[in-house]
């Protein structure tokens, strides 16, 4: 399977960033790393078979990797989680609720397990370590861990919203200026 790295487009990835706006002002250059590879659905102790996955980590949705199986169907099957519980679960078994992911061997093989749980139902699968690991440090050098916020550009939004229009001084005028006489009084 292939490993790619630049810009999301609407037909699938290419090559170098892509603008995207995030603000009247303001354009953010999104990058995306995405990994494709054959995923094992583990049915049974003695059965699995294979899915074609993709990883897909957006530096627009900078907490976020996504998973999506059975890619090239007519059905695929899309998953969002933090990355950290990923970067965590490569490490060591982590995870509550919907999402639980460990390392594990398999045979003669290393895996990271992510069980999945949705009211549709579960799935346990296996993840080839070596490759998880390599796509999971190339998110983390395209936006450091503690760095995301500054992605989202929050701070930049939230300036914008706050900042003072013409219109607010009509707003904001006191309707009853101590410059008029009150009522009834000449």
């Amino acid at each position: 399977m292939e490993s790619t790295e630049g810009a999301l487009s609407l037909c699938g990835p290419v090559t170098g960033p892509v603008p995207t706006s995030i603000g009247r002002s303001c354009t953010l250059m999104q990058n995306v790393v995405e990994r494709e590879l054959e995923v094992k659905l583990v049915l049974s102790p003695e059965r699995s078979v294979p899915v074609p996955a993709r990883l897909s980590y957006i530096t627009a949705d900078p907490y976020a990797v996504h998973i999506t199986f059975h890619i090239g169907s007519e059905s695929p099957v899309h998953w969002t989680f933090a990355r950290e519980l990923l970067v965590e679960g490569v490490f060591r078994p982590c995870g509550h609720g919907d999402v639980r992911i460990w390392p594990t061997r398999t045979g003669d093989r290393q895996v990271i397990c992510v069980a999945l749980t949705s009211p549709d139902g579960n799935a346990l699968l296996e993840l080839p370590s070596a490759a998880v690991a390599a796509w999971t440090e190339r998110t983390l050098r395209v936006v450091p861990p503690g760095s995301e916020s500054a992605l989202l550009g929050l701070d930049g939004a939230l300036a914008e919203l706050l900042a003072p229009m013409p219109a607010d001084d009509l707003w904001m005028s006191d309707p009853w200026s101590s410059d008029d006489p009150p009522e009834g009084e000449s």
